[in-house]
């Protein structure tokens, strides 16, 4: 193109004949004139048309593309592979030919949906309460002086555009629920729609068009709530672009640099607290003020929030013989009383509840640990062992529960059990929580070890006094020193004597 142009200004501006350009340039006179005939500026090169092995198998190569786009990104085939099926059809070609042709329909296919379907797109517009979005996001913080990976849900109504970020160790039903209370409560009520993708703590099974087989505790929170669910389209972001928009602009405003505190309740506080100040901050974009001012008046269209939903995941575990359930790798004790029967886990984001006859026999908080090379934990509450000591106080010496008592049953315990019977009463003492305040049984003790009596029957002395509200300390008696005695009797055996008298009338 520069050498078109230096022949183009020494022709028609400096009026050099051809003769002298050819000698310059070496080009042939004929290309010269037909260049400067053509008035042409920007020269183009066609490209013969020529015959190639791959014609024969052009429409069967086509076809295995457009089906291979239909496929995701780990199953498709590569162009290497697919040479090598074509060369089993008969192709005696080159793989380059092949690479080609393959780079060539898929531009074509690109700019095809570029200009229409795909990438085509409708500005939608809300209503006031009409709908919000959510979504989940990865994102890192350090917790504790640990760099750790949270999933982050994001919430947002779609017509004034305030959003809350909430973070959580997992992707699961109880974080979704919590989530969902957590985002009404701070949005100040909840909208007619709730727009998602196809995730798997709401959708169960994805059926042909909208069909949905929504799991049965989602459908049970959306209907607490009030809001009709709505699910996009499979692989369709733009469908819910607000919130999509929301993740990309909260690793900018949020998680860069990576926020720093001890635990998880400390960066949700302040999430909700920056969130609530970047309202002020932005910019709404379509009606006027901020995303705080449109908020403002949202906030009428909205539905009272109302009683919470209790959002737990129930499962049906059966106690081991040692009185303990398994949870995600994890063991929590359950009274000895359930000991090989089956209770139901109520499973929330911090705490788990064991239930069973219609009551709550327990309750454990919850243990994450996402670092699967260590081996699971176990939760012991002693008091759910007392009534298996009781027959086995033997038991209570290296019993696994008990290494974690209170201070003063440990010191207790350390005086009794040198004593023989030592263990069966230190037994009967502890068993005294389950019909008495355990702190009351506590001081009891605590006052029998200042006052050197670390006993049975003086610890039980001192609860009921603390019980009745009495006293536990005794005062000392101040005996006077006038109480002596001052005349002896006089020793007089006789009189003994006289009673086996036989003059002497007994009394029958």
């Amino acid at each position: 193109m520069a050498l078109l142009s230096v022949i183009r200004r020494w022709h028609f501006r400096e009026g050099m004949p051809i003769r002298e350009i050819e000698r310059r340039t070496g080009l042939s006179r004929n290309t010269i004139r037909k260049y400067l005939r053509s008035d042409t500026v920007d020269p183009k090169f066609r490209v013969p048309v020529r015959p190639s092995k791959l014609d024969a198998f052009a429409q069967k190569l086509s076809d295995w593309l457009r089906v291979e786009a239909g496929k995701s990104r780990k199953q498709r085939r590569t162009a290497k592979q697919m040479h090598a099926d074509l060369v089993v059809l008969g192709y005696d070609g080159s793989y380059e030919r092949v690479a080609a042709f393959v780079r060539a329909w898929k531009g074509d296919r690109q700019r095809e949906q570029q200009a229409s379907g795909r990438g085509t797109f409708v500005p939608l517009v809300f209503g006031p309460g009409e709908a919000f979005q959510f979504d989940w996001s990865e994102d890192w913080a350090i917790l504790g002086g640990e760099r750790t990976k949270l999933q982050v849900a994001h919430t947002k109504l779609s017509h004034s555009r305030a959003f809350i970020v909430r973070a959580y160790p997992l992707q699961t039903h109880e974080m979704l629920f919590d989530a969902m209370t957590q985002a009404f409560r701070v949005l100040g009520g909840v909208p007619r729609r709730g727009i998602f993708d196809n995730m798997k703590t709401a959708v169960d099974r994805i059926g042909s068009g909208k069909a949905r087989q929504v799991n049965a505790r989602f459908a049970a929170m959306a209907s607490h709530y009030l809001f009709e669910p709505e699910f996009c389209n499979p692989a369709s972001g733009w469908e819910k672009g607000q919130i999509e928009k929301n993740v990309q602009d909260a690793r900018r405003r949020l998680w860069q640099p990576l926020p720093n505190f001890a635990n998880l309740d400390g960066l949700n506080a302040w999430l909700e607290e920056r969130c609530i100040a970047q309202w002020g901050q932005i910019v709404h974009g379509v009606v006027p003020g901020s995303v705080a001012d449109a908020h403002a008046g949202e906030v009428a269209s909205l539905m009272a929030l109302g009683r919470p939903f209790d959002g737990f995941v129930e499962q049906t575990k059966r106690v081991t013989p040692t009185c303990l359930v398994h949870f995600d790798r994890n063991r929590y004790s359950v009274p000895a009383s359930f000991a090989n029967r089956l209770v139901s886990l109520r499973i929330y984001p911090e705490r788990i509840l064991v239930v069973a006859e219609g009551q709550i026999l327990c309750e454990h908080a919850r243990i994450i640990d996402r670092s699967h090379h260590q081996p699971g934990r176990t939760v012991y509450d002693w008091r759910h062992y007392l009534a298996v000591i009781q027959r086995k106080p033997g038991a209570l010496r290296n019993g696994a529960p008990f290494l974690d008592l209170p201070e003063a049953f440990r010191r207790l315990q350390g005086l009794l059990l040198k004593r023989p019977g030592g263990d069966r009463e230190m037994v009967e003492i502890l068993a005294l929580v389950l019909h008495h305040d355990e702190q009351a049984v506590l001081c009891a003790v605590e006052v029998a070890l200042e006052a050197g009596v670390p006993t049975k029957t003086h610890i039980l002395n001192l609860l009921h006094r603390l019980v009745d509200g009495k006293e536990t300390a005794v005062s000392l008696i101040d005996a006077p020193q006038a109480l002596t005695l001052r005349q002896e009797p006089k020793a007089n055996v006789a009189r003994y004597d006289m009673l086996r008298g036989k003059d002497v009338r007994h009394a029958s």
